[in-house]
């Protein structure tokens, strides 16, 4: 009689029955990164498009939160972090095959380059300000001469930042819920209204809220159909990818989905929008909040419920 032991990391409490790996830090951190990416993408498009005097807050006023969002992103990832000494080792390699990889590399990139950014256009949060520091004004016209350049790293970024965000998960294909290639693209899209939602806020200018209230109805569009996309992908595939969108859809997590993520942080902001077009006067907080609370919702709610589906077969 020979004695086998089998040893699997899947008879760890933390991982059988339901995983237990990502809590509240994850999903703070996935909405302000992809925050984040919204705005930097907007800030450098419309700069690159010469508009950046007609828009105003989009261009100048919303990306100077920018490294705020970041920071206290990261923040919340490092309190995540199980061995926060050695963070750093991220940074000793590149790994193309690694969304991680590619997240920290991009977030080095990303922030200082936000803080650049925001503090070329600092003046329009404080327009009274008295630059009493000559060192300060060369510093700007420094950076002034590079801020095509910079418009051109804050689009790109920007866009792998948003997708990163999604991407980061649906790399886990050991979780049913997350192995789906709709998580990158849906993810920028929530980030992208994300962001043209704080540009409506924080507008003055007529002309710029009903081009990012526009804006925003097309992605909000766009994420209900890659959200109805993802699930009828579920509902195609194996037992266990169709067993993980009952969570949805039925489950544990369905009112809570449909209500906050669908209903209130979609449908109502899309329809208060419509009214707002139609000159129907709607405060423009209602619907920033609901879309920012939708947009954060969404990355809780398949971060929880991602970490709930397995693999039983």
């Amino acid at each position: 009689m020979r004695e086998e032991i089998i040893i699997s990391g899947r008879m760890n409490l933390g991982v059988d029955p339901v995983l237990h790996a990502w809590g509240w830090e994850i999903s703070v951190y996935l909405f302000l990164g992809g925050l984040a990416a919204g705005l930097l993408f907007f800030a450098g498009a419309y700069y690159l498009l010469g508009k950046g005097d007609n828009y105003p807050a989009a261009v100048k006023k919303a990306p100077v939160l920018v490294p705020i969002f970041l920071v206290l992103g990261l923040a919340a990832l490092f309190l995540d972090l199980h061995h926060k000494p050695y963070f750093w080792r991220l940074y000793t390699n590149i790994k193309f095959q690694s969304p991680m990889s590619w997240g920290a590399w991009t977030l080095m990139i990303i922030t200082p380059l936000s803080m650049v950014w925001a503090a070329l256009h600092i003046r329009e949060w404080f327009p009274k300000w008295d630059w009493k520091f000559q060192w300060i004004r060369d510093l700007e016209d420094f950076f002034s001469e590079y801020k095509k350049h910079m418009a051109w790293a804050m689009v790109l970024l920007g866009v792998i930042l948003g997708i990163y965000t999604g991407i980061l998960l649906s790399a886990f294909n050991a979780r049913p819920l997350w192995n789906t290639s709709i998580l990158g693209p849906l993810f920028l899209a929530s980030g992208l209204s994300a962001g043209s939602a704080l540009i409506l806020l924080l507008s003055k200018n007529e002309r710029e809220r009903i081009i990012f209230t526009r804006i925003d109805l097309i992605l909000i569009g766009i994420e209900l159909f890659l959200i109805i996309h993802m699930l009828m992908g579920f509902q195609a595939s194996t037992q266990a990818q169709i067993d993980a969108s009952h969570i949805f859809l039925g489950g544990d997590l369905t009112a809570p989905f449909w209500i906050f993520v669908v209903v209130l942080g979609m449908l109502v902001p899309a329809a208060l929008e419509v009214m707002e077009l139609r000159h129907i006067k709607v405060p423009v907080i209602i619907p920033v909040i609901l879309v920012l609370l939708g947009s954060f919702m969404l990355r809780w709610l398949i971060c929880n419920a991602g970490q709930l589906s397995r693999y039983l077969y």
